[in-house]
């Protein structure tokens, strides 16, 4: 059987929502590496709206992200948004693409996962 090619999409600075201001990000810094350190890699992370601040410089996931791209996982962010929200200085790690990518990297995909 052919393994399944999966996309992580992450559409905001975090992993939930919470009254503790600070737990988004260190759900999203935790499971970054724990899919990481289990060889989960999905195909690709599109980060778009408040996503993209994730792989800005200062996220506390920049480090994560950047071995998850070294393993092979590409990560597209948002042009849009990133201009959107005066990031595009500040991208730290992926390759910033438009809509269009996103699409791409969603329609092929057998499986999508928003977090």
């Amino acid at each position: 059987m052919a393994e399944k090619s999966r996309v992580i999409v992450f559409n905001s600075d975090g992993m939930g929502h919470s009254e503790a201001q600070d737990l988004p990000k260190v759900l999203a810094h935790k499971f970054l590496a724990l899919i990481g350190a289990n060889g989960l890699l999905p195909d690709a992370i599109c980060f778009y709206a408040d996503g993209v601040k994730l792989a800005c410089t200062g996220s506390p996931v920049v480090a994560e992200l950047r071995a998850l791209e070294a393993r092979g996982v590409e990560l597209v962010l948002c042009q849009t948004c990133l201009e959107t929200l005066g990031l595009s200085e500040r991208v730290g790690v992926g390759v910033v693409g438009g809509m269009t990518d996103i699409i791409t990297a969603i329609w092929e995909a057998d499986s999508v996962v928003t977090l």
